[in-house]
């Protein structure tokens, strides 16, 4: 049975991007504050939690958004979406759809996912755009609740981002997958990183942005060659005997899409901490478009 959907709807209401109809299913709510930042920009702010804190077997959460042209909207969450563990073989799903019109733009910067012991998590982002609209999506996650030793200790997580232009015609396809059942289990290939993540950023209005982070990118891993890596534990050993030495922050940075339209950054780091100060620094260009910085 197709589960029931949420719905959000961004239009321009008096010359201000204004979401005219919001609904949400259990265990879903969106919470639509008066004013987020600068009263002078034009962008509206949707926070999304879950009842409880968090999600357990067999929820299912669909929604779908629609930006008008020429909106500005964020998408963002109050805290980590918390995956707590799984009955059987039954695994929580999240699925989110939008379509962002023309000169609108769309940000979807949540905390991350954190799933804990034996969970089992899947979730699918579909984004639908016109040739002059703008995205940034950050997907993230994180080991788990690992002072507790539950570390990268679930047994699914499933992370699926869908970019299509008009036509149906894909821009950009991306899954991420850990399962248990590997060859190899998940903390022993994640070796002490703690945190996975990825940022795109997409379309015309965030040129700026895309050349500022590719700068920081090149510049900070260039660094990164130059300093003596923080020794995380013998992963692997070399002919000299030595371990293996892995630095505690590493990011990539690649264009994607026509014309290079697009900018993916990928990042793994030891502490989520990291990942914060990373995402504040490089989206804070982003502030006169948002009325604040994000993750600030």
């Amino acid at each position: 049975m197709e589960m029931e959907k949420g719905k959000v709807v961004v239009e321009k209401v008096r010359g201000k991007s204004t979401v005219i109809r919001s609904f949400s299913k259990y265990p879903l709510k969106f919470i639509i504050p008066r004013k987020v930042g600068s009263s002078i920009t034009d962008a509206v702010w949707i926070y999304s939690l879950t009842y409880g804190g968090g999600i357990v077997s067999g929820d299912s959460i669909s929604v779908e958004f629609t930006i008008g042209d020429g909106c500005t909207a964020v998408l963002t969450t109050q805290s980590s979406t918390k995956v707590y563990k799984s009955l059987g073989s039954k695994c929580s799903e999240q699925v989110l759809e939008a379509r962002i019109g023309s000169g609108a733009l769309f940000v979807v910067i949540p905390d991350p996912v954190t799933c804990f012991s034996t969970a089992r998590y899947s979730q699918k982002q579909v984004f639908r755009v016109v040739s002059d609209s703008s995205l940034i999506i950050v997907d993230w996650f994180t080991s788990g609740h690992h002072e507790s030793g539950e570390k990268w200790d679930f047994e699914l997580y499933r992370s699926s981002n869908c970019i299509f232009a008009e036509g149906n015609q894909p821009v950009f396809l991306d899954t991420v997958l850990l399962e248990q059942s590997s060859p190899v289990d998940i903390a022993e290939s994640m070796h002490e990183y703690q945190v996975i993540a990825m940022v795109l950023i997409y379309g015309p209005k965030l040129k700026h942005v895309q050349d500022q982070v590719q700068e920081n990118v090149k510049r900070l891993m260039s660094q990164q060659l130059q300093i003596p890596s923080t020794r995380l534990g013998c992963c692997a050993k070399t002919n000299s005997d030595n371990c293996l030495v892995r630095p505690a922050f590493i990011a990539s940075c690649s264009a994607f899409g026509p014309k290079g339209m697009g900018v993916v950054v990928r990042v793994a780091s030891t502490t989520t901490e990291a990942v914060y100060r990373f995402l504040h620094h490089q989206l804070a260009g982003m502030e006169p478009l948002l009325g604040v910085s994000p993750y600030s």
